[in-house]
């Protein structure tokens, strides 16, 4: 099971910093990754990081403003976001895979979503 949090509501230029916890061991070979949903869009990709490294990916919009991270001992994965802007407003999700993949299909177990809205 997988529980996202540190959703709310900021003005642009804001941050927040999501958390995703996991219960049960998150074996290496994973992936864990941040998707996010707003009303009436496909559901799209954000930031990826390999469990057994530091490799990360972001998403063309959020690079350079999003932070993935992890936690090893806790089995939880953040994400920092600074410099918020109003099109980040989503419902944002945490996933976990074993693929590389930016693709939702992709993976396989998911967490409920956490809102995040930002206002200009």
């Amino acid at each position: 099971q997988l529980q996202a949090s540190g959703g709310g509501s900021v003005q642009a230029g804001g941050s927040l910093r999501l958390s995703c916890s996991g219960s049960g061991r998150i074996y290496s070979s994973a992936v864990m990754a941040w998707f996010r949903q707003a009303p009436g869009k496909e559901r799209e990709f954000v930031a990826l990081i390999r469990w057994s490294t530091t490799r990360t990916n972001y998403a063309d919009s959020v690079k350079g403003r999003f932070t993935i991270s992890k936690d090893s001992p806790q089995h939880t994965v953040y994400l920092q976001m600074n410099s918020l802007k109003p099109e980040d407003t989503a419902v944002y999700y945490c996933a976990r895979g074993t693929q590389w993949s930016v693709h939702p299909a992709e993976y396989m177990h998911w967490g409920r979503g956490t809102q995040v809205t930002v206002s200009s």
